[in-house]
């Protein structure tokens, strides 16, 4: 039951063996079980192997009869996969693993890697934009991204059309790291395939899906916080009101990145967004030297995200099963299909976070309620 489960504090241990990495692949692809979940599984059993075999039960508390594991023919298969394109699995205990992504709250337990990863831990920053950009937009983006490039910044963006295919193209020579939405067997547009493979011989290639995974509408979020989270500061050069750019900027926001914006004509829908960030104060780029300036103020490394410690079974109240069910009852009241932070709802409902995690992580085995990139939280 949820209030028996035992929490560990342990340090999680890279894993080193073929075995390890099944396993770890295996809890991270079981059905319901996604970054955030994950990283708690982890922490309150100390071991994957551990989370593994706790997973039917937490299930069969939550509600949810019949559940099984992702197979351990399944997690070789996908090793067998993205091994066979030349690409290579870091897990979140590795010395590889990005620094700076490490230390966001929904950081990808694994990313495939196709590429040279010892850009995954240099100086980076995002230049991200509108897929419909301007001549003049295009330029920019080429110009900054040549200059930070040179200056020894590694360029992050999404391998999208526009801002980010030139970004990337701009790059090449210097460093530069694409993030996909699906797997890396799988680039997306399709016009950008050649592009994408010569990132994989001159870059790096990275993606938390399964190689083979088509990419999805869901999957763009979750590919924005990889984005942001590897960076130091995002760059936006031209995006519309309404756009992915937006979202990834308010994620950097929320992982306590620098957001920066290129300026662009009142009457151009195409810079309403990057716009609309200046005067919400986002720093205004003019040149190269505007994203240095600021670079040149912030630390290498994001500080670390502050983590609730968690009570000692023995001293946390036990709840009868009408409590249970009543918190189940008052936190999808207070979920909507509007997205809340986690923080928030602990703190609207007056409670602990060591009380209302473990409900929470109940709700999303029963798929009663959906994790959201950034920390957010919104009822299915």
């Amino acid at each position: 039951m949820t209030e028996d489960r035992i929490s560990s504090t342990h340090p999680q241990i890279p894993p080193t063996t073929e075995e390890a990495r099944l396993t770890r692949l295996r809890l991270l692809r079981s059905r319901r079980v996604g970054a955030t979940t994950y990283h708690r599984l982890m922490q309150e059993h100390g071991s994957a192997e551990a989370a593994l075999g706790a997973l039917p039960d937490i299930a069969r508390t939550a509600g949810v009869s019949r559940y099984t594991p992702t197979s351990i023919d399944d997690a070789k298969c996908e090793l067998n996969d993205g091994r066979a394109l030349g690409a290579r699995p870091i897990f979140f205990d590795d010395p590889d693993y990005p620094v700076l992504l490490k230390e966001t709250p929904d950081a990808p337990p694994m990313l495939w890697c196709l590429g040279n990863t010892g850009l995954l831990n240099t100086p980076t920053v995002a230049i991200i934009g509108a897929r419909n950009a301007s001549s003049l937009g295009l330029r920019m983006a080429k110009r900054l991204t040549s200059e930070l490039g040179a200056a020894g910044l590694t360029v992050v963006s999404g391998l999208a059309r526009g801002i980010d295919a030139t970004a990337h193209e701009a790059a090449l020579a210097t460093g530069t790291i694409a993030v996909y939405a699906g797997g890396l067997a799988r680039p997306y547009p399709s016009k950008n395939v050649s592009l994408a493979q010569q990132i994989a011989s001159q870059g790096l290639c990275i993606s938390e899906q399964r190689p083979t995974m088509e990419p999805r509408a869901r999957h763009f979020p979750a590919r924005n916080r990889i984005i942001s989270g590897l960076v130091r500061a995002v760059v936006v050069v031209e995006a519309a009101s309404k756009s992915g750019s937006l979202l990834t900027a308010r994620i950097a926001l929320d992982q306590g990145r620098d957001v920066l914006a290129v300026p662009g004509h009142p009457f151009d829908a195409r810079a309403s967004g990057a716009n609309m960030l200046i005067r919400d104060g986002a720093s205004l780029v003019r040149d190269a030297e505007d994203v240095l300036d600021v670079l040149n103020t912030l630390p290498l490394r994001a500080p670390p995200v502050a983590r609730q410690p968690k009570e000692p079974p023995q001293t946390r109240p036990r709840r009868t099963l009408r409590d249970t069910a009543a918190l189940h009852s008052e936190i999808l009241q207070r979920l909507g299909p509007s997205p809340v932070s986690e923080d928030q709802l602990v703190r609207d409902m007056v409670m602990s976070s060591s009380e209302v995690t473990p409900v929470l992580l109940d709700l999303e085995m029963d798929g009663k309620i959906t994790r959201l990139a950034g920390g957010l939280l919104s009822k299915t």
